[in-house]
């Protein structure tokens, strides 16, 4: 599995941060268990920002498999008077 790289990291970071407030600050809850299940849900929220960022196009994995260099002439030649 590639590293992530460093926007992967900022973003899916700032998004629990971010998500974690907004969700607190909506919800009002004063329980442990609402403050955890909420935190829960921020962590899984930054997880999925920080997958679904594009990866940079150097990074990306090519499907390009180079074709074998031409057989010269006397090989071709050698390997039929077999």
């Amino acid at each position: 599995m590639p590293r992530p790289t460093a926007a992967q990291l900022a973003y899916g970071s700032a998004t629990v941060v971010f998500a974690t407030v907004a969700m607190l600050l909506l919800s009002g809850t004063t329980t442990a268990v609402g403050v955890a299940l909420i935190g829960v849900a921020a962590l899984a929220l930054g997880l999925l920002v920080a997958v679904t960022l594009p990866v940079p196009a150097a990074r990306r994995r090519s499907t390009y498999t180079p074709a074998r260099p031409p057989v010269p002439a006397e090989r071709r030649e050698h390997s039929l008077r077999r």
